[in-house]
């Protein structure tokens, strides 16, 4: 074989080789792929099968506490845990968490006082009430400071109310371990009358569970959670469950006035601007004490300033110009700057300018609380000082506690808010009971609680207040409560307490104190009214006199 022909050969051979070599290695690459997908859709079934879904079935961990209460040592019984909801067919629709509080030796049929729980937002979980107020664990918090870092001072509370009432913390479907079931969307309980409906419902099957029937009955809300608790008391009561009582802490229970173009929310906030101006001497003149300036800030929003700002932009440079002087001596901004503002300040620009001179900033939650921004000469407030103050401190506390102590295990996150997960959209219509209101776009359902209070002359009311509340201000809850249209001879069963606090005024470790020594006799009152042949009449805490009532 020549030279040539045996080139010509290998060179066939080569080629066929390399062919050969590549019709191996294509089925080599597709079982790459195939192996690929199958790893895909194993590691799906693994992610599906670890998926962390709410508890048809209701979940229980139990656990044993104590705790003293004026002398008093007191042994209870914690339960975390959740309720299922459902329709009326017998269809689960959602799971709702919540801790309670049994004060050990109590059982079904019982007629000892239960309370219910919850916080606001709308969708924020229950555990700033749950860690900061009347459990009986508390996290020790300062006046008004930043909570230190971990580890945190949370054990005993002293204050709690369990010597009065046994308690249920009750957390808002979609927040902390609360979800929906099944099929259900989160619109089916996204909304003012959506969310009331299943609370009404998981009060009772909790009321049903545990055999309270019987006992005497309370609702205790705080900011959206008061607003909640209007049309609450109304649906419970419709659905058989009358009241003996509801605490509204920090309320906020009329949106409409904060609608553009209202002035009303104006007049509800300069009482409390007047306070937290003379909390940080902002005042020319200052008076003695937080009550009188507020006294005098009430008197002149209900009078001249009510009337200047009815008349819009039709009044006239002299009268402008005295209201702004009598503003500044009462807020302590200046009258050029209120000028500016065509007599109308805004919440943030209040934050922003009363302590700018000082590149300070005051909080929304809390208006002792000072921050700092970067920019001195801004608009309005970067962060919330006494939100930051302690935020971590409560978020912290409750994870530890709720895992190690009271032992739920779940592999679920606990959120902050509703709003974190997909579907958050909120229904602010609401339809108001009686005749001629109809729906409402923007609710207040200080309406629903009149007609509770109507329906029921033993159902007694009692507002806890903040004078450095600006989220909530108390004004206005002075002026949506005084307009629920009660009969003389019902209105001494509504009630009013003013703290030297914000909107969670349990922070202020004086203010905790007063506030259940002040509940402690409410409580008495509204279970003694209850086995009285004669509906209450006398109011049970003072209304006239300055800081003990609306003037």
């Amino acid at each position: 074989m020549s030279i040539g022909v045996r080139f010509l050969v290998a060179l066939l051979l080569c080629s066929s080789a390399a062919a050969t070599a590549q019709g191996a290695a294509e089925p080599k690459v597709e079982r790459g792929r195939a192996g690929a997908e199958d790893h895909k859709d194993k590691m799906k079934e693994q992610a599906e099968a670890g998926w962390a879904i709410p508890p048809v079935e209701e979940q229980e961990a139990r656990s044993k506490g104590r705790v003293t209460v004026g002398g008093r040592s007191l042994g209870y019984t914690a339960i975390a845990g959740t309720l299922t909801v459902r329709d009326i067919e017998g269809k689960p629709t959602a799971s709702m968490f919540y801790t309670a509080y049994t004060l050990d030796g109590t059982k079904p049929g019982t007629k000892r006082p239960i309370t219910f729980f919850y916080n606001g937002g709308p969708g924020s979980p229950t555990f700033w009430l749950h860690m900061g107020s009347f459990a009986p664990v508390r996290l020790k918090t300062t006046n008004p400071e930043f909570i230190k870092p971990a580890p945190y001072d949370f054990g005993p509370n002293g204050e709690t109310l369990l010597d009065k009432t046994d308690m249920v913390f009750l957390d808002a479907i979609g927040a902390g371990y609360s979800r929906p079931l099944g099929d259900a969307k989160p619109e089916a309980f996204y909304g003012v009358d959506e969310d009331a409906d299943v609370f009404a419902k998981a009060i009772l099957r909790y009321v049903t569970k545990s055999g309270r029937w019987n006992s005497p009955k309370f609702l205790f809300g705080e900011s959206y959670g008061t607003l909640r608790s209007g049309t609450l008391a109304y649906q419970l009561q419709d659905r058989g469950m009358a009241l003996n009582g509801v605490v509204l802490l920090s309320s906020i229970m009329n949106y409409g006035y904060r609608q553009p173009g209202l002035d009303q929310l104006y007049l509800n906030y300069l009482p409390s601007f007047a306070a937290t101006a003379w909390y940080h001497r902002k005042l020319p003149n200052p008076p003695a004490d937080v009550a009188t300036a507020v006294a005098q800030a009430r008197a002149f929003a209900v009078g001249p300033y009510a009337a200047a700002l009815a008349k819009g932009q039709t009044i006239s440079p002299a009268e402008e110009n005295a209201i702004a002087e009598q503003m500044s001596q009462l807020i302590g901004l200046s009258p050029a700057f209120i000028k500016q503002a065509n007599l109308r300040v805004d919440l943030a620009r209040f934050q922003k300018e009363l302590l700018r001179d000082r590149r300070q900033t005051i909080g929304r939650f809390d208006s002792r609380y000072t921050g700092i921004d970067p920019d001195a000469a801004g608009e309005r407030p970067e962060t919330d000082a006494s939100s930051d103050a302690i935020s971590g401190a409560f978020i912290a506390t409750f994870h530890d506690y709720v895992t190690h102590t009271l032992g739920y295990k779940t592999e679920m996150p606990y959120r902050l808010s509703a709003r974190e997960a997909a579907g958050w959209t909120w229904n602010w219509q609401h339809k108001a009971p009686g005749r001629g209101f109809g729906a409402q776009n923007n609710p207040n359902t200080a309406l629903d609680l009149g007609a509770a209070m109507r329906a029921n002359p033993y159902l007694k009311v009692l507002s806890l207040n903040g004078y450095y509340d600006m989220a909530t201000p108390f004004f206005g809850t002075e002026n949506d409560l005084g307009h629920m249209m009660l009969e003389r001879s019902q209105q001494g069963n509504l009630s009013f307490r003013y703290y030297p606090a914000g909107h969670m005024s349990y922070v202020n470790p004086e203010a905790l104190h007063q506030m259940k020594v002040d509940l402690a006799g409410w409580y008495d009152e509204a279970v003694e009214a209850a086995s009285s042949p004669v509906p209450p009449q006398a109011p049970s805490l003072s209304a006239g006199e300055p800081g003990q009532g609306p003037n």
